[in-house]
């Protein structure tokens, strides 16, 4: 067998201006990478590299010319690219987190046939689907109260909302009415701060937010603030969830070092912000064993990168919402048999 690599550049455009307590964003770049063999090149796998502005540790200026680079090694023969074998060290992607799992999943899709199928299990294979949070987006009251209640018309029994972004009292009124409309005992919900409280202040406000019951919310604090963080983790009156604080944290010794000292209630796993597939099944495995909860998490990737992460995540025993989707966020996504039927992801087949 002898693989070859291509990449395609992509530019998705958001339906709306996308808010979080970062700021807003109207479209996103990413780039397809192509693998086949030599003997078959009608048949190729394909990987998605989509790095986020302000969190990937591969976004840099640099990210096309390391790809560009990654493609001249393979493709002159001087690394050897295999299906059934962890990426070559020779590579050096141990800090293009978001490139390995592009490659990664390129390579599952062609040994699986290069059919967008990534793993064989009931969830591809059309006959389970995976629970999954609906996303309300950051906006002014009237935008995050209308999705809101598609989301409930939708049939969903568990709801992500992004606070940080309006004024603290506004966003606990919204929860309010999410709580006069549906109790705990129907409705899950779950917040994510993207970091924006203060570890002065981050107590008072989760004080504040244990009123509605809520299920956890994610990186209350900015990440790398583990003492803070461990000390808002033993003491929280709403579980604590670890999102950006995972990214960057490469080696097995730091990651435990990280669960050891922190012990959050959940983390929080984006393959293409940890370091792809490989990375994310050793940060499941360390929670397990240490009975931390979890769940998988796009990270507004193309239809592509959807498709994987799905699959993969359905290699696991799900007991949680899964933060997954369709990628309708996008004017121009690329076509996929996903889709989404009383709150839970399915993939047609």
């Amino acid at each position: 067998m002898s693989l070859q690599l291509s990449y395609t550049p992509h530019t998705l455009q958001f339906k709306f201006d996308a808010r979080t307590s970062r700021g807003a964003i109207s479209e996103h770049k990413v780039y397809f990478v192509n693998v086949w063999d030599t003997a078959t090149p009608e048949v190729y796998g394909r990987g998605e590299c989509a790095p986020l502005a302000g969190l990937s540790i591969d976004y840099r200026p640099d990210l096309e010319h390391k790809i560009r680079q990654v493609v001249e090694l393979v493709n002159n023969r001087q690394v050897e690219l295999s299906t059934d074998a962890e990426l070559p060290q020779e590579l050096g992607l141990q800090e293009w987190s978001s490139l390995r799992f592009a490659l990664e999943t390129a390579l599952l899709d062609l040994e699986n046939g290069g059919s967008g199928l990534i793993y064989d299990n009931a969830f591809s294979r059309g006959e389970k689907g995976i629970p999954i949070n609906g996303l309300v987006w950051m906006g002014d009251r009237a935008f995050m109260q209308q999705q809101i209640e598609q989301k409930l018309n939708d049939g969903y029994t568990c709801l992500k909302l992004k606070i940080g972004s309006l004024d603290f009292k506004t966003e606990l009124e919204i929860l309010q009415r999410i709580r006069e409309v549906a109790g705990a005992d129907q409705l899950t919900v779950r917040v994510d701060a993207n970091g924006a409280f203060t570890p002065q202040e981050a107590y008072k406000k989760l004080e504040r937010l244990a009123k509605y019951e809520l299920h956890s919310i994610e990186q209350p604090i900015r990440q790398g603030q583990g003492q803070e963080m461990a000390q808002l983790c033993a003491y929280t009156p709403v579980p604590i969830a670890l999102d950006e604080e995972l990214i960057g944290v490469q080696e097995p010794e730091a990651k435990d070092e990280l669960l050891e000292s922190i012990k959050p209630q959940y983390i929080i796993l984006k393959p293409t912000l940890v370091g792809g597939l490989s990375a994310s099944s050793e940060w499941i495995s360390m929670a397990e064993a240490r009975q931390i909860g979890w769940w998988m998490t796009s990270a507004l990737e193309s239809n592509i990168g959807l498709n994987a992460i799905a699959q993969f995540t359905a290699q696991y025993d799900i007991t949680l919402p899964q933060g997954l989707g369709t990628g309708q966020l996008y004017h121009n996504n690329i076509p996929s048999p996903l889709q989404i039927r009383h709150g839970e992801l399915w993939r047609a087949c």
